[in-house]
């Protein structure tokens, strides 16, 4: 081992009296000056730019090229928060984001996030912190309630649940439990012949996290959509795809179904699904990242009608139950055959207090890391401050608001709906002619329309092409958003296409 040149310039500066990286009382005031920024941050989101209106690689211009030798004050930090990050952020959280899905957020999670960053707590075993895996345990059966699963879902039956980040993650673990259960009967020689399905609005995830897995990219079944179904799966056209797969031989392995898809929140027939799916031995995974939040609304549990068929399901409280990212929770009807394709079991992390008992849970057996935070605190904070009454308010509230973007469309001949909306997304396009316009005409049109809306910082849509057909969409459910906010929207929106109505004409 080489020694230390006490000669290098580093090591030639002025050391600091004292060095102590968490000093309980220092943290205390600048955590308070913290909150101040962040709470003032809320209070004046509106004055930012819902869009970053920078350039690529504003910030390495800004920022010095090496890290300070010597410490700076919590001040001028903050004050480059100011000056220097803000203006890269896109504001998910302002009140005129209506791109992609939303982020939302609330003061009970927020402070559920500070605990579990404060306690810092590495749950990944039983015995590492027992709290972590048994409120985890507690909360996603309290949420499994609320969703009226059946009792094979939860820990209170006979299977349970886990909180991953992010649902890729999630049907990952899915996808592997699956794999290796099959394997297990055929033999791992054969994992050329497993065969995945999805539709053309499964998301994008879904080929990366199969072939991820072992799965040949050749073997991941895209099944095609179509408008006159509001780009649901067909059972119909799956199953031919299935019977096709088993006349050449190959093996159905894995399903995915999804309750709200990204583009246009369509909803796959899940009972239907499933029966095939029954048929051929395959497992099915119903993704309801997002509007799988609705369903503790009784008006719209109907979607998750036949999920007693399915294996397992996951959900991101983080897109619609005001979590903060990450959060995304799954079930599973047999969770011994993802622990069974999951689990380390090294001499140091096991436990010594199980009192016998094989059933103390580990969710490091649960998931792809061994690591994991001490994520339920959000969710047991949140559904004990708001309860189920107030979390069913707020759903239904963005799915108003959505409801009247939907009528000032309607209103207004020159705009047209392309799919029914369901939940608080609207899929729209701007259609001021009925002849002389092809769809690439009227793309072009409305890629300028969003552009120019966006580029005012004052709104922020996104756009999808599903069918051939160019849409713009607009997701209400951003935590602060209010009718003011999507009144102001539309009346932005008619602005700009009138503009560029002036420049065809």
């Amino acid at each position: 081992m080489g020694s230390i040149d006490t000669n290098d310039e580093a090591y030639s500066k002025p050391l600091p009296t004292a060095f102590t990286p968490l000093d309980p009382e220092d943290f205390r005031k600048k955590a308070h000056t913290m909150v101040d920024f962040i709470a003032d941050y809320y209070k004046n989101i509106e004055k930012y730019p819902v869009l970053s209106q920078v350039d690529p690689g504003y910030l390495r211009t800004r920022l010095p090229k090496a890290a300070p030798y010597l410490p700076e004050s919590f001040e001028t930090i903050l004050k480059d928060i100011e000056k220097d990050i803000i203006p890269g952020m896109t504001n998910w959280l302002s009140p005129n984001f209506f791109a992609y899905f939303p982020a939302s957020v609330s003061s009970a999670a927020f402070l559920g996030e500070m605990l579990c960053t404060g306690f810092n707590s590495v749950g990944f075993n039983w015995l590492a912190s027992p709290a972590a895996t048994e409120l985890e345990m507690v909360v996603i059966d309290w949420l499994a309630n609320m969703l009226k699963l059946p009792k094979s879902f939860m820990f209170s039956g006979t299977g349970g649940g886990v909180i991953h980040g992010t649902t890729s993650e999630a049907v990952m673990c899915t996808v592997v439990a699956a794999r290796d259960r099959v394997l297990e009967k055929i033999g791992t020689e054969n994992i050329g012949k497993l065969v995945v399905y999805g539709s053309d609005q499964t998301h994008s995830f879904f080929h990366k996290t199969c072939t991820l897995t072992g799965i040949f990219p050749c073997n991941v079944r895209i099944i095609p959509t179509t408008q006159e179904s509001n780009f649901s799966m067909s059972p119909v056209d799956l199953r031919r795809q299935v019977e096709a797969d088993v006349a050449e031989g190959l093996l159905p392995l894995f399903v995915c179904a999804t309750l709200g898809t990204t583009s246009t929140t369509a909803v796959d027939p899940v009972s239907d699904i499933a029966e095939v799916a029954s048929e051929f031995d395959m497992w099915v995974h119903v993704d309801a990242a997002y509007a799988g939040s609705a369903c503790i609304c009784p008006e719209f549990r109907q979607y998750l009608d036949g999920v007693e068929k399915v294996h397992s399901l996951s959900l991101s409280p983080q897109k619609w139950l005001l979590s903060y990212l990450d959060c995304c929770c799954l079930w599973v009807k047999e969770p011994d055959l993802m622990v069974k394709a999951l689990s380390t079991d090294p001499e140091y992390l096991r436990n010594t207090k199980k009192n016998g008992s094989s059933s103390v849970v580990e969710f490091k057996d649960w998931q792809i890391a061994t690591g994991r935070r001490f994520r339920a605190l959000r969710l047991w904070l949140i559904m004990r401050s708001y309860g189920v009454v107030n979390l069913q308010t707020h759903i239904r509230s963005d799915i108003q608001m959505a409801k009247m973007f939907e009528g000032f469309l309607r209103s207004d001949p020159r705009f047209e709906l392309v799919v029914p909306r369901t939940f608080a997304l609207v899929c729209f396009r701007f259609k001021p002619f009925k002849d002389g316009y092809d769809e690439s005409d009227l793309e072009s049109l409305n890629r300028k329309l969003l552009d120019r809306v966006n580029s005012t910082g004052r709104a922020y849509m996104t756009h999808t092409k599903v069918g051939g057909v160019y849409m713009l969409r607009f997701a209400v459910g951003a935590t602060l958003t209010e009718e003011s906010h999507v009144r102001a929207a539309w009346a932005l929106i008619k602005e700009v296409a009138c503009v560029l109505l002036r420049e065809i004409l």
